[in-house]
């Protein structure tokens, strides 16, 4: 079952160009960075519309990944298929989230971005980043891996948390797998369900100019154009970063599997921009889900690689992860061996692990980073604390990219991939077709 994509119009419809959901996020999001430039005060007392936006969107994360992932392996049946695709999906993770640290290591080391600010670690406001520095104890690794299994069944999807809903999901799709024909009335049921809840994300989806609006206003005018000013190198140096990871490593990757990457991004374009809007990659999942199905991604795959590549996968953070503590010691004068500087990579590959998407999370996970490298303060964490919600949305822009090729990729190496779908979806530029079959069919008789 191909679920249509939430955001987006069916095959050969024709809407007016302010109808079109990407127009109207453009133009909120302009309108809250103007509200929040000439209006701070009033722009800082929209946040409540954004934070509502991202709890809409949470509130129906939880049961469409367990729902996707249950019903793709139920019906996948060959569990050892399963298995397999999991296999290469974290073979991808891992290699790519490496190179992300590790590229984000040599422009730190290149650039030096830090130095000449001479900062005094005592001089630092240690209370600003206290509550970061508590949530990252938590972060630990045993923690990470015990925080995996939920109380009770349900709590994985009452507390929404993403790994734990993940693990019920494979458990609960294996054991529906392994029960042959008497699984079957029951996996019609989940898949019947699973098509409320996507109708249910298109309604929420019809808020998002009113959440990224929200969001932006409150950001500018809690923060100011002019907070960049002093820290703009670093903030400059990460998007421009980002910028070369996407289109140099994950374009030739993309080249490789046969598809361009610019075209992706254009085929997702509406929800790039609600990324952008809402500095979260959370708020665009369900969409990402169903417009990965609408390109012709086996249900199966999609279902695995999304929801683990949003606590596994996150490229941007890691570039943000090593970049921005090197910065630190560089800002605060401390001249990490190379030794060092290994070990941060090596804590910050497993301290990234389950930041999915979540806006702060990244500061959390530095925190956490930090804590295990003495030498470089925690409280350095203050110099960029101020512009840690700008970097914010090219982390989530990273991230959400990385996950759609990684998509495509798994699906290209496992030979399941709907080549004239795929094609009939990125030739919409966006407006990808609920049907992908009746879309490769429309496409063979253009043709």
């Amino acid at each position: 079952m191909h679920s249509p994509s939430p955001t987006t119009p069916q095959a050969g419809s024709r809407r007016r160009w302010y109808t079109h959901l990407y127009v109207q996020v453009i133009v909120a999001i302009a309108a809250g960075v103007a509200l929040g430039h000439f209006a701070p005060q009033t722009g800082e007392a929209f946040k409540p519309l954004g934070d509502a936006f991202i709890k809409l969107v949470k509130m129906v994360i939880a049961p469409v990944i367990f729902l996707t992932i249950v019903t793709g392996i139920a019906s996948m049946r060959d569990l050892r298929a399963v298995g397999r695709v999991a296999a290469k999906a974290f073979a991808y993770f891992l290699t790519f989230s490496t190179l992300a640290l590790i590229i984000g290591m040599i422009i730190a080391n290149v650039m030096r971005p830090g130095d000449g600010l001479n900062i005094d670690p005592s001089s630092l406001d240690a209370a600003a980043v206290a509550s970061y520095s508590e949530k990252a104890h938590e972060t630990s690794l045993v923690g990470f891996l015990t925080s995996m299994i939920p109380d009770t069944f349900l709590s994985s999807m009452t507390q929404g948390n993403i790994l734990q809903v993940l693990v019920i999901a494979i458990l609960f799709g294996v054991s529906l797998a392994g029960m042959g024909e008497r699984g079957d009335k029951l996996l019609a049921i989940l898949e019947d369900v699973s098509g409320v809840f996507f109708r249910l994300v298109s309604i929420v989806m019809k808020t998002a100019p009113i959440g990224a609006f929200g969001a932006m206003a409150f950001t500018i005018g809690k923060y100011g154009v002019g907070s960049l000013a002093n820290l703009a190198e670093l903030v400059a140096l990460f998007y421009i970063t980002s910028l070369l990871f996407v289109i140099v490593v994950l374009g030739t990757v993309a080249r490789f599997a046969g598809f361009s990457i610019f075209a992706l991004i254009r085929y997702l374009k509406e929800e790039l921009l609600l990324v952008l809007g809402t500095s979260s990659s959370e708020s665009a999942l369900p969409s990402l889900i169903a417009k990965m199905e609408a390109a012709g991604c086996p249900k199966t795959i999609v279902g695995l690689v999304v929801p683990t590549g949003y606590s596994f996968n996150l490229d941007g953070t890691n570039i943000y992860m090593t970049l921005a503590a090197l910065f630190i010691a560089q800002a605060c004068g401390v001249d990490l061996t190379l030794g060092q500087q290994i070990l941060l990579l090596a804590v910050a590959m497993l301290s990234s692990k389950g930041a999915a998407g979540v806006t702060g999370a990244g500061f959390i996970t530095l925190a956490a980073t930090l804590s295990i490298v003495p030498s470089v303060p925690v409280a350095g964490m203050a110099l960029i604390l101020g512009i840690d919600r700008f970097m914010s949305e090219c982390r989530s822009l990273t991230n959400f990219v990385g996950n759609a090729v990684a998509t495509v990729v798994v699906s290209r190496w496992e030979k399941s991939l709907d080549p004239a779908a795929f094609r009939a979806a990125i030739a919409k530029n966006g407006r990808a077709p609920a049907d992908p079959d009746a879309a490769a069919a429309a496409l063979t008789a253009a043709e």
